[in-house]
């Protein structure tokens, strides 16, 4: 990846990590440790992958994405701001009465969004939907989902992963956040998906894994994965939950806790110190 667009998308990723924190301290609540975690996919994917228009986001041949695990709203809305969908002050609103922004998102409120989630293991069924619908269609557009690795308890999954294996949609690409940790622990504590790998492999899937913090990874992978042809494509990201705020890193605490005053004001130090290295 050429250093001038790598260090422009760690300069959105750490905004979109600024948006992430902002909010959910406005609200109060929210899930800020799976929404960092996925900061810098979803910044490649709407900064630079996806073939996408803000002014126009209901056009017709747009990329699609979905987001499956979408107690992560946060992260995506302050893609989605940062895009230009909707002004960044707006991620202030989080989950407050009248906000269009509310926990999960909202395809019929929200600029950019294409599909409601918040019921784990829907969302990638919706994004088979919308990959199946492209193809007989003849359209061209993608579709695009992220889900946690703890959302892969969700039987559905694997119901979405067989479907699209046997209706060939390598339209669809699904990444996979394994960042180790669910709401009660770590994966291997509660109910352990391992090996992950495997078990898309076997239900018909070309399979990549990835740093979910490398850009030049995340580059490498998804260039590979649209080249994917007779099957879908997931990119599984090793990431690290609560990534960019030191003290949220790794802490399964993090899954659903909003910071308070004094733990924003850190979290935004720290990051707005890493804007700085970054912008030089």
């Amino acid at each position: 990846m050429e250093t001038s667009l790598k260090q422009q998308l760690s300069i959105n990723a750490c905004k979109v990590r600024m948006g992430v924190i902002n909010g959910t301290f406005h609200a109060k609540s929210g899930h800020p440790g799976g929404s960092l975690s996925v900061a810098d996919t979803l910044t490649y994917l709407y900064f630079h992958e996806m073939n996408i228009d803000p002014a126009n986001p209901d056009w017709d041949d747009r990329d699609r994405f979905v987001l499956s695990k979408g107690h992560c709203a946060p992260a995506l809305y302050a893609a989605l701001a940062n895009r230009g969908f909707f002004p960044v002050e707006e991620l202030d609103t989080l989950r407050h009465i009248g906000s269009r922004l509310q926990g999960h998102p909202d395809m019929k409120n929200i600029p950019g969004v294409d599909m409601s989630t918040g019921s784990l293991g829907q969302g990638i069924s919706a994004a088979c939907g919308m990959a199946l619908a492209a193809k007989l269609s003849n359209k061209q557009w993608r579709v695009f989902t992220v889900l946690g690795d703890g959302e892969l308890e969700e039987g559905e999954v694997w119901e979405a992963a067989m479907f699209a294996a046997h209706n060939k949609l390598d339209n669809l690409i699904a990444v996979v956040d394994n960042n180790d940790l669910q709401i009660d622990g770590r994966l291997s504590e509660v109910c352990s998906p391992e090996p992950i790998d495997k078990k898309f492999e076997a239900f018909g899937w070309e399979v990549f894994k990835i740093d979910a913090h490398d850009f030049d990874q995340i580059e490498d992978a998804f260039t590979k994965a649209n080249q994917v042809q007779g099957k879908p494509a997931v990119i599984i990201q090793r990431s690290i939950k609560g990534k960019g705020v030191s003290f949220m890193e790794d802490n399964v605490s993090w899954h659903g806790s909003a910071p308070n005053a004094e733990q924003r004001d850190a979290a935004l130090e720290e990051l707005k110190k890493t804007l700085a290295e970054l912008e030089g």
